[in-house]
């Protein structure tokens, strides 16, 4: 094996990468049966961690269809209660004071339309996605769910330039004497939202209690989003003891979730953006998922119930997280919250990538120009890797003609044929595998750089240069992805020729494969790929022109 069926494998194995991404984005999900959505329908009973001097009481609420309870609250004449602070602009339904729209005012759908703000929260289909909260009891007519109709004193609400805090109260009262506020607090500059659920028992016996979080949406389609690159959109929790993990949709039709944790959170997410509940810390809850009519996803939590005495009073807190994925802000606002930027095995690289690259922008405060220096900066590191392997690859080029007259010589016979050859790396004192070490050690570094292109959502919408004014977008004018090919065949014509006639056809056809797919791809990982191609024609030329200086003046 030759550097070159190394580079070959290596390509041909992420052509094949790209269309089983996009196969699977199109036709990858089995049908879901039945079955399942009557299990998922099925409210369970209360866990065996509910203390003994409890009765047990519900765990989960029957669901509702969001666009039915927008429907009710209307009827009921209630319109959507308005707010809008410095980041977000949302509303929330009087119907079980569910979160049922979020706009994110940092955010527009398309660079080209500021004006259009990015809604992540949305109350009916397609790319359903609201927020829902409740109280669950011994009794449904003591405490409200989801689906009770709550009051407000106000019908908007605004966060003005001299307040740093906003507070939305709204309010259920049952007739037997139980009230419930449900108070949302924003904070300046923080998409991070505190609730609380403040029960009064005016009844004349104890009130059994538990509060509920939970997130349901639809499956997630992105008109705007590239078919050869996949991204994750699902459930996700986090607990200390497992760390972070996925929750897809298909495993939530195949089975229930039920699981104590202790200091973790749950989360529905996608491309750049997520919600998530995150209780208090130090209480053990229940996190549990649903399906509902195969075309709705539910994860929640349930706390333990607790015992509140006639005229006193219990405040259950949580707090909601609806925004981006900045992973700064992500890591100061729950434990394991940064890894919602899912970058799998490869971490413990990514992490320390997207820190540099960040640095790197607030020095030169734009992302294009951050992707190239950090792409120098990490060839550098591997300059001597690559010197290594350029070195391997200029002396195989020069014994390509030795290579080819022993080819023509013996022809078909295989075993005479690799004799030969391996007499010849003996003898020139050559390793045909020492320039594939170097590579095999700089792969999981670039894959790493990939996945915190594809990942950030520092790059949504970041403009560059001239018409490349959106990163995360593909090139318009596909002159990004042609000068990436351009370079690739460069690069060809530097390697040492295969001896295998088809293996050089299938080698001099990669640089058109890859232009056609990069076409689509985000112009920031091909500008990453075009800068690194371009770096490495400049090393591999140097190395190359040296050695076949030397070996002239040898010959002399």
């Amino acid at each position: 094996m030759d550097n070159q069926r190394l580079i070959l494998f290596f390509a041909l194995a992420a052509v094949l990468f790209l269309i089983y991404e996009s196969w699977m984005q199109d036709y990858g999900r089995a049908a879901q049966p039945q079955v399942v959505q009557q299990q998922s329908q099925t409210t369970p009973t209360v866990s065996a961690s509910t203390p003994a001097d409890i009765p047990a009481v519900a765990t989960t609420p029957d669901a509702v269809s969001p666009g039915a309870a927008t429907e009710a609250a209307m009827t009921a004449g209630v319109a959507p209660i308005q707010v809008e602070t410095d980041l977000f602009k949302i509303e929330i339904s009087p119907q079980g004071g569910s979160v049922s729209s979020a706009w994110l005012l940092d955010y527009a759908v398309m660079p080209e339309r500021p004006e259009d703000k990015f809604q992540l929260l949305k109350p009916a289909p397609p790319n359903m996605f609201i927020a829902q909260s409740g109280l669950l009891g011994e009794q449904s007519s003591l405490l409200p769910t989801h689906e009770a109709l709550f009051q407000s004193a106000q019908p908007s609400y605004r966060l003005e330039p001299d307040q740093d805090r906003l507070d939305v109260e709204l309010i259920w009262r049952s007739d037997q004497g139980v009230e419930v506020k449900k108070i949302y607090t924003f904070t300046r500059g923080s998409y991070v939202v505190n609730t609380r659920q403040v029960v009064t028992n005016g009844t004349g016996a104890p009130l059994i209690a538990r509060d509920y979080n939970q997130l349901q949406r639809s499956e997630f389609k992105d008109p705007n989003e590239s078919r050869f690159v996949s991204n994750y959109a699902g459930g996700a929790l986090y607990s200390p003891e497992e760390k972070y993990k996925k929750v897809s949709f298909e495993d939530m039709t195949k089975s229930k979730l039920e699981q104590n944790v202790s200091d973790g959170w749950i989360a529905m997410m996608q491309h750049y953006f997520l919600a998530a509940w995150i209780p208090p810390s130090g209480v053990q809850e229940t996190f549990y998922t649903k399906v509902l009519e195969n075309t709705r996803y539910i994860i929640g939590k349930y706390s333990p119930a607790v015992s509140i005495a006639p005229g006193a009073s219990h405040t259950f807190e949580n707090r909601l997280f609806i925004g981006p994925k900045l992973q700064n802000s992500l890591a100061d606002t729950a434990p394991g919250l940064e890894l919602a930027v899912d970058y799998g095995w490869l971490t413990v690289i990514a992490q320390p990538i997207h820190w540099l690259l960040s640095w790197i922008h607030a020095v030169v405060g734009n992302w294009g120009w951050s992707i190239i220096i950090l792409t120098i900066l990490i060839k550098l590191a591997f300059y001597k890797l690559s010197e290594t392997s350029y070195v391997s690859m200029a002396n195989m080029r020069q014994l390509t003609p030795r290579l080819q007259a022993i080819k023509d010589r013996y022809g078909d016979d295989k075993q005479r044929l690799n004799q030969a050859m391996m007499e010849l790396y003996k003898t020139e004192k050559i390793n045909p595998l020492g320039g594939c070490l170097p590579i095999l050690i700089q792969i999981p570094v670039f894959i790493a750089l990939y996945w915190v292109l594809l990942g950030s959502v520092e790059m949504r919408h970041a403009p560059f240069i001239f018409w490349l004014n959106n990163l995360s977008a593909p090139d318009p004018y596909f002159v990004l992805p042609l000068i990436m090919g351009v370079s690739m065949y460069v690069q060809q014509k530097l390697n040492p020729a295969p001896p295998d006639p088809m293996q050089a056809k299938i080698m001099m056809s990669l640089p058109f494969v890859f232009t056609v797919f990069f076409a689509f791809f985000p112009s920031g990982l091909v500008l990453y790929w075009t800068v690194n191609n371009l770096l490495s024609i400049a090393q591999q030329w140097h190395i190359t022109r040296n050695i076949e200086k030397a070996a002239a003046r040898q010959k002399r």
